[in-house]
């Protein structure tokens, strides 16, 4: 007897919610760590991706597998400048506080 469960979209649609809604929360409820912020960011991004590929494996299309690969390369860029950018304000300010930028005015 083979009782399995069936994945739909709408199931992977639930998770792809739930995901930027925390990502959505995590900006909401942490607006002074700048690290939080790029979690919440990057869980938000991921959301995305997932309904990319659910509806592209549903279409039996590739297009949006394809933008899942160009969306990863721009967070990556992205995560990294940020961190780049992260290390050189702690450098500064000995603080990733979000509210010690607006002492950095030149």
């Amino acid at each position: 007897m083979n009782i399995g469960f069936y994945v739909g979209v709408h199931h992977f649609l639930i998770v792809s919610a739930l995901l930027f809604l925390f990502g959505i929360a995590g900006i909401l409820a942490n607006r002074r760590n700048v690290i939080a912020l790029l979690f919440s960011i990057e869980l938000m991004l991921l959301a995305v991706n997932l309904n990319f590929v659910v509806f592209s494996n549903f279409l039996n299309d590739l297009t949006g597998q394809i933008f899942v690969l160009f969306v990863l390369t721009v967070a990556a860029a992205e995560v990294s400048i940020a961190l780049a950018i992260i290390v050189i304000f702690f450098r500064k300010t000995n603080s990733i506080d979000v509210g010690e930028a607006s002492k950095l005015k030149g």
